[in-house]
């Protein structure tokens, strides 16, 4: 399974045009345009899974810095600031990584 097979092509690719320059990325807006947002829990396990691109079970801060590309693999990376701001948003325990439940509560905040 792919990320366009549970989003919208067109959805994805209005949500990277959004935050196309460095240090614009929102995790909130993107989730919103990308139709993410919108998804039910199980649906969002699935991109989750997708996204998590060791299948560890977390996305690492390694990991998140590369979030646009798992989507498009042209897009850029996160700069930092980006990742880390996305990284503290989502990680409630303080773990330095986020699990498929912190994911889950971020976008559906």
């Amino acid at each position: 399974m792919s990320l366009t097979d549970l989003l919208s092509p067109s959805d994805i690719a209005a949500a990277l045009r959004d935050c196309q320059a460095p240090d614009s990325f929102s995790p909130k807006k993107f989730f919103q345009i990308s139709g993410m947002s919108k998804k039910s829990s199980s649906q969002l396990k699935e991109i989750f899974r997708i996204l998590d691109n060791d299948q560890s079970g977390f996305i690492e801060e390694d990991e998140l810095k590369y979030f646009l590309q798992r989507f498009e693999c042209g897009a850029r990376v996160l700069t930092a600031s980006e990742t880390k701001t996305f990284l503290a948003a989502a990680d409630h325990d303080g773990d330095g990584k986020i699990g498929a439940e912190e994911f889950q509560e971020m976008v559906q905040a």
